[in-house]
């Protein structure tokens, strides 16, 4: 960051995350009460737990084709246009992981292009759409197509992880390298294993522009007051 990052400025970055299979209402209800204390910018649950009532100034994202991405494109852009109706202001999306590993990009570009299609960009409710790319799981290279991919498909963020894979979470390295591939164009998110200060520092250092934390008072705590 070319500021120093204070507990305020982090915050506003972060996508307040319970993605866990077991969550229930009363949980998603203390965790927007809880992004509501810390200033967060979102809270990031399940499409199956929406709507959620949020407060003033904290947005809702959700998640789509989550988390192996082995879905249909048609079934993926369905998903997306109920959680859209259900309040969901930002979907982050799961990519279909084989489809990168075996360099089918034009696959990849035609299904965030059904999701982007399902997720209006303008009117009243215009929603943000970030692309999951599991970057633990792909080389470089991989990890360039899907973010050119992303970017041409009219997505508006790249994210590193669903923090489901087994490979791994977000990587310094990889934050690096969807910035450079991506520019000032598009966000990137980091995602999946950030659970201190230092590391969520590290992440922002390298060029993400949102962080999921499922552990964001711990984080912020680490900042001061």
């Amino acid at each position: 960051m070319s500021t120093q990052p204070t507990r305020e400025s982090i915050a506003r970055l972060i996508d307040h995350t319970l993605l866990k299979p077991e969550a229930t209402p009363e949980q998603v209800a203390a965790l927007a009460a809880e992004a509501g204390e810390l200033g967060t910018f979102s809270i990031c649950v399940s499409p199956s737990l929406l709507p959620v009532s949020v407060p003033a100034g904290v947005k809702v994202a959700t998640v789509c084709g989550f988390p192996s991405g082995a879905h249909k494109p048609e079934v993926k852009a369905a998903e997306a246009a109920r959680s859209v109706r259900d309040g969901a202001d930002e979907v982050d999306m799961v990519i279909d992981l084989a489809q990168a590993l075996t360099g089918r990009f034009e696959a990849v570009e035609a299904e965030i292009r059904a999701v982007r299609e399902a997720c209006p960009t303008d009117g009243e409710h215009p929603v943000l759409l970030k692309v999951i790319i599991e970057s633990a799981a792909l080389t470089d290279e991989q990890i360039v197509g899907c973010c050119e991919a992303a970017e041409r498909a009219g997505a508006d963020f790249v994210k590193t992880s669903t923090g489901f894979h087994p490979a791994g979470g977000a990587s310094v390295e990889a934050v690096a390298l969807m910035r450079r591939t991506v520019g000032d164009r598009l966000g990137v998110k980091a995602s999946g294993g950030i659970r201190t200060t230092e590391a969520a520092l590290a992440m922002v250092e390298a060029g993400a522009s949102r962080l999921g934390l499922s552990g964001s008072k711990a984080v912020l705590d680490g900042l001061g007051d």
